[in-house]
C-alpha cells in the first residue's frame, strides 16, 4: 500500500441493480460484439459502495470485499478514473454486496460506474460525462448506464443510451435461481437465427413497444409485452427458468421476463397484495427451493436514482448537479 498524507474523504454510495424490460438481438458486428436493442431499468435492490480517497504523493488502490476476484471491475474502475483524472493519492473501498452475481442483473458494472462517479466527486478532480462514458465502455457495456440510471433505451452494445420518461415506482418480485448462464454459449446458440430479415422485423417491433411505453402513461412498463430473444435458448438448456417464470405469471406478474441473458427473472405487479401473493407462492412447495432467492423489489426512475446519489455525496459535491461535481475542484 502506497504512502500518502492528508485527510480521507469518505462516502457510502449506492450500485443499484438493472432489469431488461426489453433485450433484442440483431447479429454480430465486425467488431465482435452483438448489435442489441434493449431497454435498461434500474431496479431499488443494490450493492454499497464505501470508498475513501486521501490526497498524496503516491497512488495506491485497495479493495475490500468476499469476492477474491483479482483485478475486478472495481479495482480497474478506480485505476482507469484516476489517470483520466491525473490524481495521486490513496484509494480505499470497501464493497457490500447484495445483488447476486452471474444473474444479468449488472451487478458489476454498477459497482464500477459508483467508482467513476463517486471517486472524482471525492478526489476534486472533475470528469465530464462523456469522459466518464468513454471510461465506462470500456469497462463493459453495461457499465455506461449506471452513469445516468433511470430508464433508457440501449443500441450497438447497450453503450449507445437515449434516456425514455421516468416510471413509476413500480413493485416487482426478483427472482434468482442460483445458477450460472454462460453468456458466450446463449449468444453463439442464437446466432443461426439471427437472419435480416429477423433483424428488421426485431428492430420494428422493438421501435413499437418503446413507442408504446412512453405512450402508456401510469404503468407504462406493462402496457407492451417485453421480449427477452435470450429466453428461447437459455430456457431450452435450464428448463426449471422456464418454470420459474411460468410460476411469476400464475401469480398474477403484468410481465414477467428474464434480464439479460439470464439466469435472474423478474415479475412486474400493479399492487402491494400481488407481491405479497407472489411471495407465498414462492415460499409454498410449489415455488422456489435449494438456493433460488426472492427479492421484492421496486423500479427506480432517474430522479430518484440522481436523488440517492446526491444524497451519499451531499458532504462533498454541489447541489444539483449530474454528474456530482465536486465542492473541492480548484
Amino acid at each position: 500500500m502506497s504512502r500518502s498524507s492528508g485527510i480521507p474523504r469518505r462516502a457510502s454510495v449506492p450500485a443499484p441493480a438493472k432489469i431488461n424490460l426489453d433485450l433484442r438481438v440483431l447479429g454480430k458486428r465486425a467488431d465482435g460484439y452483438h448489435e442489441l436493442r434493449t431497454i435498461f431499468q434500474t431496479i431499488s435492490l443494490r450493492d454499497t459502495l464505501e470508498i475513501a480517497f486521501t490526497p498524496g504523493r503516491a497512488t495506491g488502490i485497495d479493495l475490500r470485499d468476499d469476492l477474491g476476484i483479482p483485478d475486478n471491475l472495481v479495482t480497474r474502475a478506480a485505476r482507469l478514473a484516476m489517470e483520466a483524472m491525473r490524481a495521486s493519492g490513496r484509494v480505499e473501498m470497501r464493497l457490500i454486496k447484495r445483488i447476486p452475481m452471474g444473474a444479468g442483473l449488472g451487478g458489476g458494472s454498477s459497482d464500477a460506474a459508483a467508482v467513476l462517479l463517486a471517486l472524482p466527486a471525492l478526489a476534486g478532480r472533475p470528469l465530464t460525462l462523456e469522459a466518464l462514458a468513454e471510461l465506462a465502455a470500456t469497462l463493459g457495456s453495461d457499465v455506461p448506464f449506471f452513469l445516468l440510471g433511470g430508464t433508457a433505451v440501449g443500441i450497438g452494445r447497450g453503450t449507445e443510451l437515449f434516456p425514455l420518461p421516468d416510471t413509476p415506482a413500480q413493485l416487482a418480485l426478483l427472482l434468482a435461481p442460483g445458477l450460472h448462464v454462460d453468456t458466450a454459449r446463449a449468444y453463439a446458440e442464437l446466432s443461426p437465427g439471427l437472419t435480416t430479415e429477423s433483424q428488421q422485423n426485431k428492430i420494428f417491433s422493438f421501435q413499437s413497444h418503446t413507442w408504446s411505453s412512453i405512450a402508456g402513461g401510469p404503468g407504462a412498463p406493462t402496457a407492451f409485452v417485453g421480449r427477452n430473444d435470450f429466453e428461447a435458448v437459455v430456457f431450452a438448456r435450464h428448463g426449471r427458468l422456464a418454470v420459474l417464470k411460468r410460476g411469476l405469471i400464475r401469480a398474477g406478474a403484468s410481465l414477467a421476463m428474464m434480464t439479460g441473458s439470464g439466469s435472474a427473472l423478474y415479475g412486474l405487479f400493479s399492487r402491494r397484495e400481488e407481491v405479497s401473493r407472489a411471495l407465498r407462492w414462492a415460499a409454498s412447495p410449489s415455488g422456489l427451493r435449494g438456493e433460488e432467492k426472492a427479492f421484492r423489489v421496486s423500479l427506480i426512475g432517474r430522479a430518484r436514482y440522481r436523488s440517492m446519489w446526491n444524497r451519499a455525496l451531499a458532504e462533498h459535491t454541489i447541489p444539483g448537479t449530474w454528474p456530482p461535481q465536486s465542492r473541492y475542484t480548484r
